[in-house]
């Protein structure tokens, strides 16, 4: 079992923009849940105990969210910073909170079901280094794979790829000797590097349950879409209600319509005769009298009125 984990919430969310203008993408809800929960529900399932999450634009805002540094009764510790360092620098600042032990990274930005078991299981069964999750996501085939190990990543060896990497691995503490202190460094030229040397790279294809990258404003949309359509819900869930279609604390008037997959958040207002199709509303927005969305999202305290169609307010 391994009790840490590093969880990556650092990223600029530059392709969700303006969605994250205002909100960091690890915190834009799902269904009213926001969305680095569901990786550290994910993890708690796996028997992860601790938390070190790195925070860059808003910090204020994690800060404010794990108020009193825990998440669902486990400690949370959050390391800012100031200027991007990247996946691997991100990890090497977090030295000092991870050091001691295996830990997990994860990306905070997917939303996935997939077993976490077998990565585990093979991490240990090999004795390896670091053990990556590989999926085919249809969104990137940089991983070259063959009998258990990682050869190649982005073909700097010259290797084809044929696997994703779905931002789950398990990491060797030793990978803190390898990458430089206080420089903005991908992991890829550290495990290339560490390729080179015949270090024990090993990966688990992951391609069974859900995997979402929710990279873009559509795909946050068409994520609502999916989990409305499936009535989807991960295993490790361990809240009922959720997914929450309309927050109770709501005000929606008898006469307005709320349609397909669309969320009306906390606080949020929908007045007389308004109509909603696929729109997913934010805590405390408001959407006018008679007014029209589909296909829209209105973000916290933005006031959306008449006829609108695959609209950001």
């Amino acid at each position: 079992m391994i009790t840490r984990a590093f969880v990556l919430a650092a990223g600029m969310g530059t392709r969700l923009r303006p969605l994250t203008d205002a909100l960091p993408k690890p915190l834009v809800p799902i269904f009213q849940k926001p969305l680095i929960t569901f990786a550290l529900d994910h993890l708690i399932d796996a028997g992860v105990k601790s938390f070190v999450i790195n925070t860059h634009r808003l910090p204020e805002l994690f800060t404010a969210f794990f108020a009193g540094n825990t998440y669902a009764e486990h400690p949370i510790t959050l390391v800012h910073e100031p200027d991007l360092l990247e996946t691997g620098g991100g990890i090497k600042n977090a030295e000092p909170l991870l050091a001691s032990e295996l830990f997990l990274t994860y990306s905070g930005d997917i939303l996935t079901d997939v077993d976490l078991r077998p990565l585990l299981d093979e991490h240990f069964r090999r004795g390896n280094d670091v053990t990556l999750a590989l999926r085919e996501t249809g969104l990137g085939a940089d991983i070259a794979f063959a009998d258990g190990k990682v050869v190649d990543i982005a073909n700097r060896l010259g290797i084809a790829g044929r696997y994703d990497f779905a931002n789950i691995a398990v990491w060797n503490p030793t990978v803190f000797r390898r990458i430089p202190p206080a420089q903005k460094i991908s992991l890829i030229p550290v495990v290339t590097e560490w390729i080179k040397e015949n270090a024990r790279i090993g990966g688990v294809i992951l391609n069974d349950g859900k995997w979402f990258n929710v990279g873009s404003v559509r795909q946050y949309l068409d994520l609502h879409r999916t989990l409305a359509a499936e009535k989807w819900k991960p295993h490790y869930l361990r809240t009922p209600e959720w997914p929450l279609a309309m927050a109770r604390n709501a005000r929606v008037h008898p006469t307005a319509q709320v349609l397909g997959c669309s969320v009306v958040g906390e606080n949020a207002i929908v007045e007389a005769g308004a109509i909603l199709r696929d729109t997913i509303v934010w805590p405390g927005a408001q959407i006018a009298s008679q007014s029209e969305l589909q296909d829209c999202i209105v973000r916290a305290r933005q006031r959306a009125e008449g006829i609108l169609q695959n609209a950001i307010v």
